[in-house]
């Protein structure tokens, strides 16, 4: 069986880590709200994949207020939490922490 290149920019499945775990429950908003807000974690988890060893695992529970938030905010709470992992995503020169 052949297996996909994994250099290939179309991949939407990734093979290896880092992981991430998105948990949006019904306390954030009706179902339009809480795909909203799953989608804009993805969007920002994609792009620290590259920062971030293969072998991490992250579990990413949205709260209630992430339903108000942009992606900026997002943004800004995710890798705030980074930093209290010590994990090197959290250090981006172009979002203030």
């Amino acid at each position: 069986m052949d297996h996909p290149d994994p250099g290939d920019p179309g991949l939407r499945v990734r093979f290896g880590g880092p992981r991430f775990g998105l948990i949006v429950s019904k306390a954030v908003g009706p179902a339009v709200v809480r795909h909203r807000v799953a989608r804009r974690l993805r969007h920002i988890c994609a792009e620290l994949t590259a920062d971030i060893s293969a072998e991490v695992d992250i579990v990413i529970r949205a709260l209630p207020g992430a339903a108000g938030a942009d992606s900026d905010e997002l943004r800004r709470q995710l890798r705030n939490g980074l930093r209290r992992l010590d994990l090197p995503a959290a250090a981006d020169p172009g979002t203030p922490l």
